[in-house]
């Protein structure tokens, strides 16, 4: 079991930059894959990026490409979202989610709010 605590959410104006945070505890070193989802308001949730552990392969939403970055800190095993370039349509909860052999673990959720 992989526990995840996001950290680094909050309200921005359009154009700027957040950095969300994503520390993992546990079973850390039966991640294969990390990534990022959000949930607006009403929808699904959705993909955002992802790194695959072994070797830093990552892949992206076509909506967050050029403008968000995801990147890992192995020796903290912290997975982060370098986000910029906001729009408010970036407002969501952001949830953090560890895949492991032994199935999906995910975080509480932060909050990022984009203003016009």
């Amino acid at each position: 079991q992989v526990q995840l605590v996001e950290s680094g959410g909050g309200l921005v104006q359009a154009g700027g930059s957040l950095r969300l945070s994503c520390a993992a505890s546990g079973r850390t070193d039966s991640m294969n894959v990390m990534a990022w989802f959000r949930q607006a308001p009403g929808q699904e949730r959705s993909f955002v990026a992802g790194i695959r552990w072994s070797d830093s392969f990552t892949f992206y939403a076509d909506s967050v490409k050029g403008r968000f970055t995801i990147s890992r800190d192995n020796a903290r095993n912290t997975l982060y979202l370098h986000m910029s370039s906001l729009k408010p349509e970036d407002t969501a909860v952001y949830y953090c989610t560890a895949r492991t052999g032994a199935g999906d673990s995910w975080g509480q959720g932060t909050q990022v709010t984009v203003s016009s």
